[in-house]
């Protein structure tokens, strides 16, 4: 049972206000959010409370995103849905593509709209802040790291052991309905908020990460 999840399309966040409704119905919290690709080729969440925010940063992302249109042939079509699965257009921008965001600049613009911005993937190869660059930079001001399904706690802290100074989560990086909720992260809040949430990443006023479903 999901009581809250977060819909992440990279570098655009066409869908989550239709993600947003199906979630009113189904009584499931549904964060706002996006991944987008830095300049350094390393894939950030952002998450917020309400679509308004993010789509405030899809201003700035799309300011920013490599300039050039989608190849439907080669990377797929990027549909825009309504909540009753209704095709209502398609996004011809070139999301596949890196923006020209530093690391720095969007974790600034994240925390800018009230967002929480979160390191993709830690453990992967591609596309994560440590397969990338090889470091977490210091001073960087990340509000956690995500360790993928293909990796446990033990496995990313023996591998990884900088990330120890970091609040871990575990997310399904789901591409597939299947794939949803294939590993979750337990937290204990007042109510699924991102000042909650805030809280249970610094372990403030009881908040918490109980479990990591990957340990």
């Amino acid at each position: 049972m999901l009581d809250i999840i977060g819909i992440c399309d990279h570098n655009s966040a066409e869908n989550v206000a239709a993600t947003k409704k199906i979630g009113e119905k189904e009584n499931i919290k549904v964060l706002a959010g996006m991944e987008v690709t830095s300049a350094e080729e390393v894939h950030i969440i952002a998450l917020f409370d309400e679509v308004e925010q993010v789509l405030k940063l899809q201003e700035i992302v799309y300011e920013h995103l490599t300039p050039g249109e989608n190849k439907e042939a080669l990377f797929g079509e990027q549909i825009i849905v309504n909540e009753f699965d209704e095709v209502e257009g398609y996004c011809k921008r070139l999301l596949i593509g890196a923006t020209t965001l530093t690391l720095e600049n969007l974790v600034h613009e994240i925390h800018n709209l009230g967002g929480l911005a979160i390191a993709s993937h830690i453990d992967r190869e591609t596309y994560s802040i440590i397969g990338q660059l090889g470091f977490i930079p210091e001073g960087l001001k990340l509000d956690a790291l995500e360790i993928s399904p293909h990796m446990n706690k033990a496995q990313a802290l023996e591998r990884f052991p900088e990330i120890k100074k970091y609040p871990l989560i575990f997310a399904s990086d789901a591409h597939f309905l299947h794939d949803i909720g294939k590993v979750t992260t337990l937290f204990f809040l007042e109510e699924p908020t991102i000042a909650e949430i805030r809280k249970a990443f610094n372990n403030e006023e009881e908040r918490k990460i109980v479990m990591e479903a990957g340990e």
